[in-house]
């Protein structure tokens, strides 16, 4: 074997070894859904690829034979056409032959130009793999731009790889999700409740789960309380998506984001000329709740005066708008938050004690996020997946050392705080052209001392991670910085090199 022959079998090691690490990293994702959007991401970003699908069987008989579809690059609501339509052409030739069926040309391949889904969807360079053996449990499809001739030869030996690694990953993802999910306390409450966007299997999570499907059916008023940033505002939106009148209003008022003198006027509206910006006459939130559900944050702001008639109108269920002599009947139910103590407040007189104790009829607890770390993690991973979609990045995923870091520090601002935190961490990352967010992308150096992480308890992998800190630093203050030359050293690609440089966060002396 000559040195250009052994040059070209390491890079293609490198690089089977760089795709199954990232495949590893994804492999921390909490559910196969999620684990099999993201790897399908990935295969299509060093594919080149404009388009992707990803079909898969668990193999599982005791499973019910799950199966998982993920297209990606396709429009939305598209999913349903891609397998009735392409399953039948490319694709059910690679499932019946067990072979990967490669073309730069669908349109223009005698195999399959005939094909309706192929001259419809106009399909070109395509590569497509069988997942698994005797018969094959799933399928990697990827197609390229018009016009292009793609996929060579480095591009299917990648997807073959893909193939090979996807089957037992997702077994493992599946094992772990059972697991997991056979020692969920809010398994059941999931089964019976509407929880869209609900994060999180603790206990202390169930514990409030418990409480909303006791409240939410009753047309009640129900307090919520609990720090700032803890998710009240959701808690009580899932109040009433569970509670007769969720098809009706859902209104939100926060009460100390108005100046006092026009509280009252945006809860109950005014009548032209009540006040002087009162031209015309104005709908308030009570109005625009009925037959729904009004959610009063920050109640404890609220002006005294405004108190009184907010007790008048759970009371008698009537209200007067600003101005009007005319009582108006209102069917709403009030649903009412704090972060402050409310009873030390009516001792205070600052807060009606009748009225608090028509609000807290039930009333429910937010936990703060330190009651409830072993949510940390699958919050965190939410948030890093959201930022990206939100910005419109290539997917990046959260690194476990920076999963460790997250799960180690205090979050005083709760779920907020850790998902402003997480959004920062994902955008310097992409700045950085790093695959993955690191520590160091949410901590930067830069921050207060504070607000310092503490340090995760020594493990076998932050030893490694020391070890490996420490060895390519030395290699790159023997080679003078020169990045080529610490690969040759470490064994290391180029681009690998650069992104261990950012993960671990150094800097060349001097600069």
């Amino acid at each position: 074997m000559d040195d250009k022959d052994l040059a070209h079998q390491l890079s293609r090691i490198r690089a089977e070894r760089d795709l199954y690490l990232r495949l590893l990293e994804l492999g921390g994702l909490e559910d196969v859904a999620s684990f099999l959007r993201e790897a399908l991401g990935l295969v299509v970003e060093l594919g080149g690829a404009t388009r992707g699908y990803l079909e898969l069987s668990s193999g599982d008989d005791e499973s019910g034979g799950s199966r998982w579809w993920i297209a990606h690059g396709f429009a939305a609501g598209d999913v349903d056409g891609i397998r009735s339509a392409i399953s039948r052409g490319i694709i059910a030739e690679a499932l019946a032959t067990g072979k990967t069926v490669e073309t730069t040309s669908a349109l223009d391949d005698d195999r399959f130009r005939e094909r309706t889904s192929v001259r419809q969807a106009r399909i070109e360079a395509v590569l497509c793999v069988p997942i698994g053996d005797d018969p094959p449990t799933g399928v990697l499809y990827l197609q390229g731009p018009a016009g292009s001739a793609l996929f060579g030869p480095a591009e299917r030996a990648r997807a073959e790889l893909f193939a090979r690694r996807i089957a037992p990953l997702v077994d493992f993802v599946i094992t772990r999700e059972r697991a997991r999910v056979a020692s969920d306390p809010t398994a059941g409450l999931r089964k019976s409740l509407r929880l869209d966007g609900v994060i999180g299997r603790s206990p202390a999570l169930a514990a409030v789960l418990r409480e909303v499907a006791i409240a939410a059916p009753l047309d009640v008023s129900v307090l919520l309380t609990g720090e700032s940033g803890t998710g009240k505002s959701q808690l009580a939106r899932l109040i009433h998506l569970n509670s007769p009148r969720a098809t009706q209003p859902f209104v939100e008022l926060n009460c100390a984001a108005l100046p006092e003198g026009l509280v009252e006027s945006e809860l109950f509206g005014a009548l032209p000329g009540a006040h002087s910006t009162a031209t015309r006459r104005i709908e308030g939130k009570v109005a625009a709740a009925e037959h729904g559900t009004i959610f009063l944050d920050e109640i404890g702001e609220l002006p005294l005066p405004v108190q009184a008639k907010l007790l008048q109108l759970l009371q008698s269920h009537d209200y007067y708008p600003l101005g009007g002599t005319a009582p108006v009947r209102a069917d709403i139910r009030v649903i009412a938050a704090t972060n402050g103590d409310l009873a030390q407040a009516v001792a205070e007189r600052r807060f009606r004690e009748d009225l608090f104790y028509r609000l807290q009829v039930l009333p429910i607890r937010m936990p703060a996020l330190a009651e409830r770390r072993e949510d940390v993690r699958a919050l965190a991973q939410h948030f890093c997946a959201a930022a990206s979609s939100q910005h419109h990045f290539p997917a990046v995923t959260l690194s476990r050392d920076a999963l460790r870091a997250l799960e180690a520090a205090e979050w005083p601002g709760n779920v907020r705080q850790l998902a402003h935190a997480v959004q920062a961490g994902v955008i310097r990352a992409v700045g950085d052209g790093a695959p993955t967010v690191e520590r160091n992308h949410i901590f930067p150096d830069t921050m207060p001392a504070g607000d310092a992480v503490p340090s995760p308890p020594e493990t076998f992998q932050n030893a490694t991670r020391q070890f490996q800190r420490q060895l390519l630093q030395d290699a790159l203050e023997e080679s003078g910085w020169n990045i080529m030359q610490a690969a040759r050293r470490l064994d290391l690609t180029r681009t690998h090199v650069y992104n261990l440089i950012r993960a671990f966060g150094l800097r060349r002396a001097g600069s």
